[in-house]
């Protein structure tokens, strides 16, 4: 074979793992902006069931436009978005009790589970103290 033959597309001389030479710097994963990791989905999925189960919260709630969220294979987990840097629960609360109390009361449930980072709760809404459950939204 001719080195005509051998080179194929490769005319310029460059090898063919050079970076673009249009000017624009190369991609490098260490110079991008670190932004937060998501968490593994079992770790939402069990800060989500620890919630439920407090006696202060009548269900999650995604929030005014529904963005608190965590998406798992093939399914929405509404009201708990959990990362690296916090972890974020929206409720609907039940009455009969005092806000603070319950946001303190899902804070502790979930606390082993969050580690260093920060829980924040929001309470989206009230349901009467005897209000069933409020079903999971899903998409």
């Amino acid at each position: 074979m001719t080195k005509a033959q051998t080179s194929g597309a490769q005319t310029s001389g460059a090898p063919a793992s050079a970076a673009p030479t249009s000017g624009a710097p190369a991609s490098d994963a260490r110079t991008t902006e670190a932004r937060p990791t998501e968490a593994p989905p079992n770790e939402a999925q069990l800060v989500a069931e620890r919630v439920r189960a407090c006696a202060g919260v009548a269900g999650l709630s995604g929030g005014l436009f529904g963005t608190v969220a965590t998406y798992l294979p093939g399914e929405r987990l509404t009201g708990v978005y959990v990362n690296d840097r916090e972890v974020i629960i929206d409720i609907v609360a039940r009455l009969g009790r005092p806000l603070p109390e319950t946001a303190e009361e899902v804070r502790r449930a979930v606390a082993d589970l969050a580690g260093d980072r920060p829980v924040n709760i929001r309470i989206d809404d009230v349901a009467p103290e005897d209000a069933a459950p409020a079903p999971e939204e899903t998409s």
